[in-house]
């Protein structure tokens, strides 16, 4: 299959929809389907890059209107996504959050083109304030002509479904996923001493993601001096957490690290024993699975798809308000010092010949599982190879579906009830029509179909392993050894 992945978000930029897109990419190429990627362009970062093994990205040069997104416009940007689409034979267009202008827009043009289109939803959204009606009514306008939607968890399906009018046999549920033989525990760089609990903590700081609860948490443990914060992320609450940690004088305690790149959260996941994650809203936390797959006890609020991602024997579930996440995470202290204190007397008291043994006076071990059977749960329960075999399914589907007439598309734009809109595709469909006699399709030079960058026998790489410099490097030897054959 030949596939298009359309978001504004991805590399240089850093999150949970660009490492979804990345990895789901890489996958997809193993697998033998032409994979390339449209977003924006990012500074000096034009053009065509390729990218770990010969993943092909067009950061197309459309200015960032807000937030890294572009301009919503629904027709300046025809000619260049029509050209890339039928240059490179496209198939399936997917896009990537709601969020994301460019996505919506390239999934227009292709239902218009006769493509087909597929969308993913990786947020929740709600239905009381002005800026959510907005949201919602434009996604059920974009969504009403997509063949399918998946989202990545069964309460992110609810939301969608009920704010974009989207029937429920549309979607389906593919959770995301984590590299678990990247993700693996380290527990040589935690403390060695005995009394010493890291808290960790990496997220954006931002409301959303539950800053507020963190800051009236750390008041709290500034009585247990054994207990420490390690916080990576950056963003506009970072002052406050700054002035609650100057105002109790726990500077020695409550390490900031600012923001990081995703290669180095695994060397700061492996440093705690706890993660602590306090959103207030979360379709699925990546976070949480990250830091089960690094060993570390999940501590975090029972919102969103949260309850779904985790089994109870690796994460407790508080409310997201300060006193229910001061008990979850005094109880997830409290276990891992029983731990300790028993591993410790274990060592101590019951070691024959250099070897532990198990005595019968000393109470049982913790019934929590260790870091490295967290570590082969997480893995057992998501893994990007079983992602990537239930989104081919989809894209088998939907590739079995007729090929949408522009009367059926107006019909479904009237449907969500903003007549207005039904003058956009009209006239997006008359500025293709006016393209193809004035740029024929048969002028249009087609790509290769073959992939020469791509090494059969290299393992599924990170988002860390991508290319940056202005020509096509890769990371895999063999690959730079098909590109001086081809060269």
């Amino acid at each position: 299959m030949r596939i298009c992945i359309a978001s504004d978000f991805f590399y240089p930029n850093m999150g949970g929809v660009e490492e979804h897109i990345f990895n789901l990419s890489q996958c997809l190429l193993a697998r033998g389907h032409r994979v390339i990627i449209i977003t924006h362009s990012y500074a000096d970062r034009k053009g065509i890059r390729y990218m770990t093994n010969g993943l092909k990205v067009y950061y197309v040069p459309i200015k960032v209107f807000y937030n890294q997104v572009v301009l919503p416009t629904m027709i300046c940007n025809i000619p260049l996504l029509r050209y890339i689409l039928l240059r490179e034979q496209i198939e399936i267009v997917h896009g990537h959050s709601a969020f994301s202008t460019l996505a919506h827009e390239t999934m227009n043009v292709a239902q218009l083109l006769g493509l087909r289109s597929v969308f993913t939803d990786h947020s929740l959204f709600g239905f009381a304030d002005l800026s959510a009606v907005v949201t919602n009514k434009f996604l059920e306008i974009s969504l009403a002509n997509c063949n399918h939607c998946i989202c990545v968890s069964h309460t992110g399906k609810e939301n969608t479904v009920l704010r974009a009018k989207v029937h429920q046999d549309r979607v389906s549920v593919i959770p995301n996923a984590v590299d678990t033989t990247y993700f693996t525990p380290n527990p040589c760089r935690r403390p060695n001493d005995d009394e010493t609990i890291n808290v960790v903590v990496v997220s954006r700081l931002v409301y959303r993601k539950g800053v507020d609860l963190l800051a009236g948490i750390l008041p709290k443990l500034k009585h247990l001096p054994n207990v420490h914060f390690i916080i990576g992320g950056d963003g506009p609450k970072r002052a406050l957490l700054e002035e609650i940690r100057e105002r109790n004088n726990i500077q020695d305690r409550v390490v900031m690290l600012g923001a990081l790149e995703h290669s180095k959260v695994r060397d700061v996941l492996v440093q705690g024993h706890i993660f602590l994650n306090t959103s207030l809203t979360e379709a699925y936390c990546m976070a949480i699975v990250e830091a089960a797959a690094c060993g570390l006890q999940v501590v975090s609020t029972k919102v969103g798809g949260i309850p779904e991602v985790l089994p109870s024997s690796l994460m407790i579930l508080t409310e997201p308000t300060v006193d229910s996440v001061y008990r979850g995470l005094r109880e997830a202290i409290r276990r891992e010092m029983e731990k300790k204190q028993i591993t410790s007397t274990r060592y101590l008291n019951g070691s024959v010949g250099g070897q532990p043994q198990k005595s019968p006076q000393m109470p049982p071990l913790y019934d929590g599982l260790c870091a490295f059977e967290r570590n082969q749960t997480v893995a057992n329960l998501y893994n990007w190879n079983n992602v990537t075999e239930r989104t081919e399914k989809v894209y088998r589907s939907v590739l079995r579906e007729p090929t949408a007439t522009l009367e059926n598309m107006m019909k479904n734009c009237l449907r969500s009830g903003v007549w207005p809109f039904v003058l956009v595709i009209a006239l997006c469909h008359l500025l293709l029509r006016f393209l193809d006699w004035f740029v024929p399709r048969q002028f249009i030079d087609l790509c290769c179909a073959d992939n020469p960058f791509a090494s059969d026998t290299s393992p599924m790489p990170r988002c860390s392993d991508t290319s940056t410099s202005d020509d096509n490097s890769f990371s895999s030897s063999a690959a730079r050894r098909k590109r001086e054959k081809f060269s």
